[in-house]
């Protein structure tokens, strides 16, 4: 039924337990898999903004070096499990973009990923990327909760 499955992961116990059912699911469908972590864009704000270009620069490369081996960990184990798994480190302020962009981008038929559960006031301010996937996405997404 599903032969490529989009695995948004962003390292909470939630997304590495989600992670760990989609690669049973995928290796039972006989699918191929692509991880995804999203990082946020780098914001300051200073008046005096030259003072932050290495900053800059220093963030921006040790988010990529961490998620590298972060991405690298999270294929090891599905490859373990006899699951194909490439990897995509995506930086975007809105993470549900990114994730559909890249579901769409890979040929991908499922997204998976967690719902972490905000309700009243916290969900209302800090908003679900999930719900957004799931509100914007014509691919079927599956939620792990």
């Amino acid at each position: 039924m599903f032969t490529h499955v989009l695995l948004a992961v962003d390292g909470s116990p939630l997304s590495e337990a989600a992670f760990h059912k989609a690669i049973a699911f995928a290796r039972d469908a006989r699918a191929r898999t692509t991880a995804l972590r999203v990082a946020p864009n780098y914001h300051v704000l200073t008046f005096q903004t030259e003072m932050l270009t290495d900053t800059r620069e220093r963030f921006t490369q040790e988010a990529q070096q961490e998620s590298a081996k972060y991405l690298q960990r999270i294929a090891g184990e599905a490859n373990a499990a006899g699951v194909t798994c490439d990897t995509v480190y995506a930086v975007s302020d809105h993470p549900y973009e990114a994730i559909i962009k890249t579901a769409e981008d890979r040929g991908c038929d499922l997204i998976v990923m967690a719902s972490h559960g905000r309700r009243g006031v916290q969900g209302l301010l800090i908003g679900s990327e999930t719900l957004k996937v799931l509100t914007h996405s014509k691919i079927p997404v599956l939620v792990y909760r």
